[in-house]
């Protein structure tokens, strides 16, 4: 079905806001996969918070201009399918790799992360990345660990104290 000009610069919007608010995006090419899979692949990107949209590739060209995923126009060639992840920067790496483990039809192009494009070699090191709550999470234990080391050291010199007694007064009972 053709487009007219007004959809496209419709798509082109929606697109283009899109890649404004994402910190990473993936291209990954969907050529053979089912119409079934793909409404698998929409399901899981929507309950995993990523836009996934299917754009014709000049119209993702127009719509990441001025962006810092414009270094993916060099990528967009084929039939791509674009994920954008736009609270966790590893999640539409996370997705696209997840899904491609059971359909190996779709093959990652490239990656873009922060003004970065990064080949498909990078997807497992980039779907690593912790999302908020993993990072919060891990920046609060290391900020907790120094503490409660301190807390282990201040309570260890009265335990020892007790110990002794304690090994004095059965000593003392075994006499």
């Amino acid at each position: 079905m053709a487009l007219n000009l007004e959809s496209k610069k419709a798509i082109v919007a929606e697109v283009s806001e899109v890649a404004q608010r994402s910190l990473s995006a993936v291209v990954a090419e969907y050529h053979g996969l089912s119409v079934g899979q793909m409404t698998e692949l929409r399901v899981q990107a929507r309950e995993q918070g990523v836009y996934l949209r299917v754009v014709r590739n000049t119209l993702a060209k127009r719509a990441v201009e001025g962006t810092s995923l414009a270094c993916l126009q060099e990528a967009m060639t084929g039939p791509l399918v674009y994920a954008f992840a736009d609270e966790a920067p590893g999640a539409a790496a996370r997705l696209i790799r997840d899904f491609a483990k059971t359909n190996d039809k779709l093959v990652p192009k490239a990656i873009a992360i922060d003004g970065t494009l990064l080949g498909a070699e990078s997807l497992n090191t980039v779907a690593s990345l912790p999302n908020r709550e993993e990072a919060l999470s891990k920046l609060l234990a290391t900020m907790q660990a120094p503490a409660a080391k301190l807390v282990r050291t201040l309570n260890e010199v009265p335990g020892k104290l007790v110990r002794t007694l304690a090994a004095i007064r059965s000593e003392k009972e075994s006499v």
